[in-house]
């Protein structure tokens, strides 16, 4: 579930193992780079943390984050 936080969008994944992690970072990079829409990301091991906010709107949370939000569920639910 993301929260909204401090002008961001924030939400936590866990997968199995690195390689699952880092599959679904490309798949998200991949949306991403199609909307011109950039994440704050970190990966450790099988964890993703995601941040999304604006910035050409002031660093705050747009429509825009919502939209790439939904998408990257879409990815983490395939």
């Amino acid at each position: 579930m993301w929260k909204e936080e401090k002008n961001k969008l924030y939400r936590k994944f866990k997968f199995k193992n690195f390689s699952e992690a880092f599959a679904f970072m490309t798949r998200v990079a991949l949306e991403a780079e199609k909307m011109n829409h950039h994440p704050l990301w970190k990966n450790v091991y099988d964890t993703v943390e995601i941040w999304l906010n604006t910035h050409d709107a002031g660093d705050v949370v747009t429509e825009k984050d919502h939209k790439l939000a939904k998408k990257i569920d879409a990815i983490f639910g395939a």
